[in-house]
C-alpha cells in the first residue's frame, strides 16, 4: 500500500492517531448532508430502533437522536478514536439512554437477532474488510419489514454498480438506487 493510501485511511478509511481526529472533523462536516439524506430516506419516526454501522464522528447518530426521541439508536464503528468523537458529540442522548455506541466491526455486530426497524451506512462500506459478512449481520439484527440505507457521497470512493446486487445477494429485497446532487444512496428491505 502507498504512503498516500495509507494516510487516507488513518484518516478517513480506519481514523486513527492525529490522521484520524483530523479525518473526523473533515468527516463530520462532509457527511451531514449525506446524514441528513439518509435518514429522510428511511422515514426515520420517533419510536424507531435505529442502527448506523460506520458511524464515524457520530454526526448521523446526532441526527437521529433529534427525531428518535422514544425508540433506540444504536451504532458501531472499528476506529477507537470515532467512537470517542461520537461519544462526546452524542453526550447527552447516551447519558439518557437513548443511543448506545460500541467499538466493533460490521462483520460481527453485537446485537440481537430482529432488534432493528432501520439500520444505514454513510461512506463506510467501501472500507469494510468483508461487505457481504457485514450486510448479512446488518440484515440479521433487523426486523422482518426494516429498511437499510447504503449513502455515499461523491467523495467515498465507493461505486454506485453493484450495490443493488449486493444487497439481493445479502439476502435483502426491494433494492434499488436513489441519486441526488452526486449523492447515491442503495435502500433495500428485509422481507
Amino acid at each position: 500500500m502507498s504512503l498516500a493510501k495509507r494516510i487516507l485511511m488513518r484518516a478517513f478509511g480506519r481514523p486513527q492517531g492525529i490522521p484520524g481526529r483530523v479525518g473526523g472533523f473533515i468527516m463530520a462536516r462532509i457527511n451531514r448532508r449525506t446524514a441528513t439524506w439518509a435518514i429522510d430516506r428511511l422515514d426515520v419516526q420517533p419510536d424507531d430502533s435505529v442502527l448506523e454501522v460506520g458511524f464515524g464522528p457520530g454526526v448521523g447518530v446526532q441526527l437521529l437522536a433529534q427525531t428518535v426521541v422514544t425508540g433506540r439508536i444504536a451504532g458501531i464503528d472499528c476506529s477507537e478514536e470515532m467512537v470517542a468523537q461520537a461519544k462526546v458529540r452524542n453526550a447527552q442522548a447516551i447519558a439518557a439512554r437513548r443511543v448506545d455506541l460500541r467499538r466493533g466491526s460490521a462483520e460481527r455486530l453485537p446485537f440481537d437477532d430482529n432488534t432493528f426497524q432501520k439500520a444505514l451506512a454513510i461512506n463506510s462500506l467501501q472500507v469494510w474488510p468483508d461487505a457481504m459478512a457485514g450486510l448479512r449481520e446488518m440484515r440479521r439484527v433487523m426486523k422482518i419489514g426494516g429498511t437499510v440505507a447504503l449513502c455515499f457521497n461523491r467523495h467515498s470512493g465507493q461505486p454506485k454498480h453493484g450495490l443493488v446486487e449486493l444487497l439481493m445477494a445479502a439476502g435483502f429485497t426491494d433494492a434499488h438506487v436513489d441519486d441526488k446532487d452526486g449523492d447515491f444512496c442503495a435502500l433495500a428491505r428485509k422481507r
